[in-house]
């Protein structure tokens, strides 16, 4: 076997060991679940979402009055994010996405659609993004906990 061969065989193999090693820590990276049984990130959250998110969903996550009522422009207003609204129905992934950067029609929202929701790319960090969830996620009883836990899980796969 030439050098040459022997040299583009192991750097083939470094490759892929670097390739495999980067692929295991993406997906070990960042939150499986995110846990709303850490109270310092709940508590983290909590501020965060006073002073980001409550304005519109509301101081105790109820969300603005009539959210399944458009708007005179066509848009919903903000939904709650207590267990009476549809944020958990959503896995973990999709709702950092959500906030980060906005509902994405055709992604996190239906094609064509509007919203007033702003992106939080450049205001939040994914860490604050994660606490604020999980500070939302604290609120909710077990059975809706478990029910989006299972959501997330699955859409993992």
């Amino acid at each position: 076997m030439s050098r040459k061969k022997l040299v583009f065989g192991a750097a083939a193999i470094v490759l892929l060991g670097s390739a495999a090693a980067l692929y295991t820590a993406m997906k070990q990276s960042g939150p499986v679940f995110i846990d709303p049984d850490d109270q310092t990130l709940v508590m983290q959250g909590r501020v965060i979402y006073a002073n980001n998110c409550a304005s519109c969903h509301g101081a105790e996550l109820q969300g603005q009055p009539d959210w399944r009522q458009r708007l005179a422009n066509g848009r919903l207003p903000a939904p709650p994010h207590d267990k009476t609204g549809h944020t958990w129905h959503h896995p973990d992934a999709m709702l950092i996405d959500m906030v980060k950067n906005s509902l994405v029609p055709g992604r996190t929202a239906p094609r064509g659609y509007e919203t007033d929701m702003p992106a939080y790319r450049d205001i939040l960090t994914d860490e604050e993004i994660i606490a604020v969830l999980a500070y939302i996620k604290s609120s909710w009883p077990p059975k809706v906990l478990e029910a989006q836990k299972e959501v997330t899980v699955r859409t993992q796969g």
